[in-house]
Parts: C-alpha cells; structure tokens; sequence
C-alpha cells in the first residue's frame, strides 16, 4: 500500500485530504459528482453513435444488396480478435479499479499497463485492416475505387465503415491517453482505498468504448 507524503502534498498537513478539491466538501462528494459528470458525458456519446447507428439501419434497409455483398470483404477473424482483445482490457480495467479500492498499488499498475497494451493490439489490427482497405480501393463515398464488384453502390458501406470505426478508434486512442495519464500517477503513489475516483471514472469510459465495438462487430462484420 502506497502513502502520500505530507511535503508531497501539503494541504494534508492540515487535515484536508490530498486530492479534494477546494470547493467540495468531503471525498464521497467529489467522488459523486466525478461519476455524475462521466455519467452524462456517456449519454452524449449513446447519441452520436446512436445517430450513426441509425443512419446506418435507414441505409442498409434501402440497399440491403450493397452492403451484403459489401460486408464480405471484411475479415472476420481479426474482427472478432479484436472484440477479445477489448473484452480482455475491459476485465483489466475492473482489476484496476478493485487495485486502487484495495490498495494493492502494484497491481493496479500492472492492470492499467496490461490495459493499455490490449489497446495497442486493437490499434495494430484496426491498422492492418485499414491498410488492406486502402490498398484494395475499399474506401468511402467518392474515394472507393475496388475493381471488379458486380453489386453497385457498395460504397456506401464503406462511408458507414470508416466513419463509424474512425470514431471509434480515436476513443480508444482517447482511453489510451486517459489511461496512461492514470498509470503515470499510479507510479507516483496517488491513488488508494480514500481516492481512487479518476480510475472509475474512467472506467466507466473505457467500458461504453469496449461495448460500441461489442455491437459494431456484429453489425458490421456478421450480420450486413
């Protein structure tokens, strides 16, 4: 179990705990208002993807031919890899947050690093198969150019494709961040069983990242 030093910290001299802000009035409050606010960020996140999601049902139901002969061209195996590797980190992000709420300071450094490197391998395999797609002239709206299709309008998938992925992937590049910002304090000792709101928090985060990729795969890769 980690401690935090007065001269670290030295609010904590006076009693006031380290990590509190000055304009609440105890941790549990702080710690409230952190998950509220992550809360309604989440909600404004459902309804951009759920636009996507949306538009993407209205298309698939006007040209269901197109994006049935459109969704063979992905790969399913390093789709469904992928949806291991982020079912994966989401259980090392419960670890962490259990680490951080039991003092177990290593551990939650071991987690939040175990976390970070699924997102790596998730970012790797999205890039091989975007590399494919631009090679293959697999591209969205004007830019797709794959020879040899016998079902027109397939690039209209594809517009759905990136866009819906690309958002996707920059969130996980986004949780990446926010993790790695996470795991630098736990190096330093920050978090324990009395604050450990920013690990939650963002958790709940990478958990909704995690869950828009569960219902991409199908959508995208199983059932088109």
């Amino acid at each position: 179990m980690s401690t935090v030093t007065p001269s670290a910290h030295p609010h904590a001299e006076h009693g006031h705990p380290p990590f509190l802000q000055h304009h609440f009035r105890e941790m549990a409050q702080q710690f409230d208002a952190a998950k509220i606010g992550m809360w309604l960020f989440l909600v404004t996140e459902v309804l951009l993807f759920g636009g996507l999601f949306v538009g993407y049902g209205i298309m698939h139901a006007r040209h269901p031919e197109a994006f049935m002969a459109a969704h063979h061209h992905l790969d399913r195996t390093l789709g469904a890899l992928n949806t291991v590797v982020l079912l994966i980190s989401s259980f090392t992000m419960v670890m962490s947050v259990w680490a951080a709420q039991t003092d177990r300071r290593k551990l939650l450094i071991l987690f939040l690093a175990l976390t970070i490197l699924c997102a790596g391998v998730f970012m790797v395999v999205k890039y091989f198969e975007y590399s494919h797609k631009f090679h293959e002239g697999l591209l969205p709206g004007k830019y797709y150019s794959h020879k040899g299709d016998t079902v027109p309008g397939q690039f209209m998938f594809f517009s759905f494709y990136f866009m819906m992925t690309g958002l996707h992937g920059i969130h996980v590049l986004a949780g990446m961040v926010a993790i790695a910002w996470l795991l630098v304090r736990a190096l330093k000792g920050h978090f324990s069983s009395e604050y450990y709101s920013p690990v939650e928090v963002t958790g709940l985060y990478w958990h909704l990242v995690d869950l828009i990729w569960i219902y991409l795969f199908p959508l995208m890769y199983l059932i088109s």
